[in-house]
């Protein structure tokens, strides 16, 4: 063979060797990228599967949820399609790592609660049993209805909720059981029911103004906190007596949070939920929530406190009448509960009753913000509790404090009107 056909050899050998190794690189770089695809669509699957994001820089709070209806309608849908229930096998360890709160066994409820015998309750979640755990702390336990599709979202929304959110006037949330199908939550245990048991039930006595005041500013420290202290901002959307919780010491909590949401501006409407009576008429013919829409269901609240009143019976006629006294000035002394004729301040009544009727006007714009409302509270149990030769400046507070929201009210109603002026 002459050198000339050496060369060509040579030459072809080289050639197949190269085409060769860009066959095998084209195939290397194909299984990368189809493999890079199949680990980026597996953690969006995971992600999506559970509707949690994370709060900002800087903040301490735990991993937060978004809870608007279409994410948790789609990520249900898409769940089931995956793994049968959100609640599948797969998941069932989900809020152990997303919430940091334990899970307990269905024996271990069932332990404690003595096999379900002691129920302090029922409410539209389902029954509430008294429970006594392993360390002697006793505790109460709601067990979601077993045909209850709607208290499946709504568990999710609490478990996955007040994992981020810790404040002495929230009720807390201790662990939660899901196994052998059944799904229960676990919480401190408020040993005098609910402030609606106290307002309304049979045999019960009759709450002093002292500690309705108390209740009161108990309360607005845990919207406050809610409004203006999480990271986002949560409305709770269900505020209501039955939903306040009162301890061995007679110190209120706001409790259940089925039905909150994290405050969020993308125009989109929510589906009409929360309880007769308390809902803001603004929401109900807008199906839109803010955080007015607390401020009113509050206000409901503290009118209950004074008059003891049922809202579904009628209270915000009662409310009404006061206010068209013939005199012109609110009668609030002719709707007070009977149980406070005689034992109370009237002018602290009308102090209270006058941010309460603001909390319920019509109009969101006119409501005061829930810092306008707990510092006016605030200021109430501290004239209270003042000596005699401070009462006549904490007055003038008060008044000072509710003419400037009835001033911010006016300006922000003739900005309004000034806005709509120019649009037209």
């Amino acid at each position: 063979m002459g050198p000339a056909d050496l060369v060509v050899v040579g030459v072809s050998v080289g050639v197949a060797i190269g085409i060769l190794v860009a066959i095998c690189a084209f195939v290397a770089i194909r299984l990368y990228r189809k493999r890079s695809l199949i680990q980026h669509h597996t953690s969006e699957s995971r992600v999506s599967s559970l509707p949690i994001r994370t709060n900002g820089i800087g903040t301490s709070m735990e991993p937060s949820v978004s809870f608007s209806n279409s994410e948790i309608v789609h990520n249900s849908h898409h769940s089931a399609k995956k793994n049968r229930s959100w609640w599948g096998h797969h998941d069932k360890d989900v809020f152990a790592s997303v919430s940091g709160i334990p899970r307990y066994s269905y024996k271990d409820i069932q332990k404690a609660t003595q096999n379900f015998t002691t129920i302090l309750g029922q409410g539209s979640f389902g029954p509430v049993y008294k429970a006594i755990m392993p360390a002697k702390e006793v505790v109460a336990v709601k067990v979601l209805a077993s045909d209850s599709k709607q208290g499946e979202r709504e568990f999710q929304t609490e478990v996955l909720l007040l994992a981020r959110l810790h404040h002495r006037n929230l009720v807390n949330l201790i662990g939660y059981c899901v196994d052998k199908g059944q799904h229960m939550l676990v919480y401190e245990f408020m040993s005098n029911g609910s402030l609606a048991s106290f307002l309304y039930g049979e045999g019960m006595r009759a709450l002093s103004w002292d500690e309705r005041l108390q209740i009161a500013q108990d309360i607005s420290h845990g919207i406050e906190y809610l409004h203006e202290g999480a990271v986002p901002p949560v409305i709770h959307r269900d505020l209501k007596s039955a939903n306040i919780l009162l301890d061995g010491m007679m110190r209120a909590k706001v409790a259940d949070f089925g039905l909150s949401k994290e405050e969020v501006f993308d125009g989109r409407k929510s589906g009409l939920k929360g309880t007769y009576g308390y809902m803001d008429p603004e929401y109900m013919s807008t199906n839109k929530f803010t955080k007015k829409s607390d401020i009113y269901s509050f206000g409901i609240i503290l009118f209950e406190l004074i008059t003891a009143i049922n809202p579904q019976q009628g209270l915000m006629d009662y409310i009404n009448l006061a206010v068209m006294d013939g005199d012109g000035k609110a009668g609030w002394d002719e709707i007070l509960d009977k149980e406070l004729v005689g034992k109370c301040n009237s002018e602290e009544v009308g102090l209270l009753a006058r941010i309460a009727y603001k909390c319920v006007q019509k109009a969101p714009r006119k409501r005061p913000s829930i810092l306008d409302v707990s510092q006016t509270i605030s200021r109430i149990r501290q004239w209270r509790l003042s000596k005699e030769d401070t009462m006549s400046s904490l007055r003038g507070d008060i008044s000072h404090a509710l003419n400037r929201i009835e001033h911010q009210q006016v300006e922000l109603s003739n900005m309004t009107s000034i806005k709509e002026r120019s649009r037209v």
